[in-house]
């Protein structure tokens, strides 16, 4: 390996739960979806003599963020998720209660808005942000063109998709998401990070996950009947049982 090539690393920050990933590149390093006790972080970025330099979030909910905000104060480095998901940040203390893990206050660092485009997170690697609603209204993906890697946060996952019961979420978005990441028409052997459960590619997910298909909508925005030609349902995001 080249002396600048980045590492990505799926983390399981205890309690096991979230899919954290780091990205580090000549002692600097970015995290996504920041899950966890800060302390674990502190330990890790220390023991490996790493410099954070920014903090990432799929989006609000606390499973993903719960070291986030005292991380970037710590360290004075920024913290990024979409602003429609702000008001996820405090609502989502009960589940840190479950997991035993502090509570986020109110007046924790304020996160700074991140919207579709490209970035640079570390000096050499690029970055795509995709904006995927509907598991969240501030949901986003991202994808690494130059290293063929692809997280998905909570939107997708090998074999289905994320909920869209809790506050912001939306069944008829979160298909639109899906079927806009499918759109990207990214290579097979792309390497696909979820925000929970087993990891997949894009080979994977044509041929396991039913719902990763492009959304159809033949008989109007509202209407889910069969399209007849392919019996998809243009709102479940799945095959119409009329086939």
């Amino acid at each position: 390996m080249e002396k600048n090539e980045p590492i990505f690393e799926i983390l399981h920050m205890p309690p096991e739960n979230t899919n954290s990933v780091l990205v580090s590149q000549n002692g600097n390093a970015v995290i996504f979806d920041a899950w966890g006790h800060t302390e674990d972080w502190e330990k890790l970025l220390s023991e490996r003599r790493l410099n954070l330099r920014a903090i990432y979030s799929t989006h609000g909910h606390s499973d993903h963020i719960s070291a986030a905000p005292m991380l970037a104060e710590k360290y004075n480095i920024p913290w990024f998720l979409n602003s429609d998901d702000k008001d996820l940040i405090i609502w989502g203390n009960s589940i840190l209660d479950f997991f035993n893990i502090p509570r986020i206050e109110s007046n924790h660092k304020e996160s700074k808005d991140l919207r579709a485009g490209f970035r640079n997170i570390l000096p050499s690697v690029q970055m795509q942000v995709i904006e995927t609603p509907g598991h969240s209204k501030g949901g986003l993906s991202f994808y690494f063109p130059d290293y063929k890697i692809l997280l998905t946060g909570d939107t997708l996952f090998r074999d289905s998709f994320g909920r869209y019961d809790l506050p912001g979420g939306d069944a008829n978005v979160l298909s639109e998401s899906i079927s806009k990441l499918y759109e990207l028409d990214l290579p097979d052997d792309t390497y696909v990070v979820h925000g929970h459960g087993i990891d997949s590619t894009i080979e994977i997910l044509k041929h396991q996950n039913p719902y990763f298909v492009k959304r159809k909508c033949c008989h109007g925005e509202k209407d889910c009947r069969c399209d007849k030609k392919e019996h998809h349902c243009c709102h479940c995001h799945g095959k119409c049982d009329c086939e």
